[in-house]
């Protein structure tokens, strides 16, 4: 018989499953699906930027007045809204949805990351355990089954890209631009003949709307509301919203959170590459839009199964050696594509790159969400709490984990959102 906080791991889990099966297929099809005047690359930096503003204020807001959640469903409704965008893709439907995207994405992390933590101290007080190990372990089984969605959202593109008709044989010049030479130009050019039937596009895209809507039916029917009596409190106790704002950067007082920020940063920049700039600029050139699926799909199961291995490896061989090892092994994927040349005819290679990054974001995502950056706010922010009535340690916990979310999130897209602007600048001139 499982225990009640596991049953609501699962059931967080399966809910950004589903989400994110339908937000990280549209991802990875924004730079080839929507090439024209770098318009998808653009609207990925206008949810980056989004997502910057938004958590400087609204995950500790809204996880104090709805709880973890109802802040999970309604930010899971904002990423919803960006598929909307996609039905008629252009500068006045992506870049609002994009925009409301990146509202609802800081408070959606905030919360999960806010709720596995309690989760895992409640159970761990039921067992007699460290809750520190507990709060590993949930992110490792959230990581293990968050990170197949990648395989699911871009098998549904393949599949339904595949019965286009209209697919043509990629011309040699094109090739000999491809990889790291940069086929920006070839793309533009000629994006009447990479970009599948308008059908398909809308088949696939109210797919996505209908997994989006699904994970916030999984959400609001089965998540138990756990902190419905802290959130309760802190409605009766409304703070100024100078202090809530200038609250997350006081968190900047801890060493450790200024260790862990370039570690979070540029976790999004190897996101970024490889959802925006191997997609578009190695499948995408050299294979076609109907393989980025497929492609995704190596490293969406890959990331996955590492995810479960390395959040149980991490209590054996300890954090700083799986940190050095994902560097390493990106670093030496980055020399091998600024020299390789795309081909059909090296199939198997465009599945190798993928695969391989997929095992080093795994490490980067389980040691950067789990037991460093959780427990060191959970045990340590009480210094930042103002003066007051005191408060139960529990009790304050969401509103600490909220604003650390907020923090990470900031200066996790504050890369990605250069990257991705240098991206769109680069596709329209």
């Amino acid at each position: 018989m499982i225990s009640r906080n596991f049953k609501n791991v699962l059931v967080v889990s399966v809910g950004f499953l589903s989400l994110f099966t339908a937000y990280g297929g549209l991802q990875s099809l924004q730079s080839s699906l929507n090439a024209e005047q770098g318009m998808g690359v653009a609207s990925l930096s206008v949810v980056y930027a989004s997502i910057i503003i938004s958590s400087m204020f609204l995950p500790h807001i809204m996880i104090k007045n709805l709880g973890c959640k109802w802040t999970i469903v309604a930010s899971m409704g904002c990423y919803v809204s960006y598929s909307f965008g996609n039905l008629y893709p252009g500068w006045y439907t992506l870049l609002p949805t994009s925009a409301i995207l990146g509202l609802g994405g800081s408070p959606l992390w905030s919360a999960k990351c806010t709720y596995l933590t309690i989760a895992g101290n409640a159970q761990a007080a039921k067992d007699g355990k460290k809750g520190s190990d507990l709060i590993n372990q949930y992110f490792g089984i959230f990581f293990f089954i968050f990170q197949s969605s990648a395989v699911w959202g871009n098998l549904m593109s393949s599949l339904i890209f595949g019965q286009d008709s209209t697919i043509a044989i990629i011309p040699e010049e094109q090739l000999l631009a491809c990889g790291a030479a940069d086929c920006s130009l070839n793309l533009n050019i000629s994006s009447t003949s990479t970009r599948p039937a308008q059908e398909l596009v809308w088949t696939l895209v109210g797919c996505y709307i209908g997994v989006g809507v699904l994970a916030m039916i999984i959400v609001a029917v089965f998540l138990d509301n756990i902190d419905r009596e802290q959130s309760s409190h802190f409605r009766e106790n409304r703070e100024p919203f100078s202090k809530t704002f200038l609250a997350t950067f006081r968190l900047l007082k801890d060493w450790r959170l200024l260790v862990l920020i370039p570690l979070t940063m540029y976790s999004g920049f190897e996101q970024s590459f490889l959802s925006g700039e191997y997609t578009k600029n190695y499948v995408t050139c050299a294979l076609g839009i109907h393989y980025v699926g497929y492609v995704m799909m190596c490293f969406g199961a890959t990331n996955s199964v590492c995810s479960f291995l390395f959040g149980r490896l991490a209590r054996y061989t300890g954090r700083a050696a799986l940190l050095f090892f994902a560097a390493l092994v990106n670093f030496s994927c980055i020399i091998a594509l600024l020299f390789w040349k795309p081909h059909p005819d090296q199939l198997p290679v465009f599945f190798v790159f993928p695969a391989l990054w997929g095992m080093a974001d795994a490490i980067w995502q389980t040691q950067t969400n789990g037991k460093k950056l959780l427990s060191v706010l959970t045990f340590s922010l009480h210094i930042y709490i103002e003066k007051g009535p005191k408060i139960s340690f529990p009790l304050v916990l969401p509103v600490r984990n909220s604003r650390a979310g907020g923090l990470f999130f900031f200066f996790y897209c504050f890369m990605a959102v250069g990257k991705q602007l240098l991206g769109a600048f680069t596709a329209t001139f």
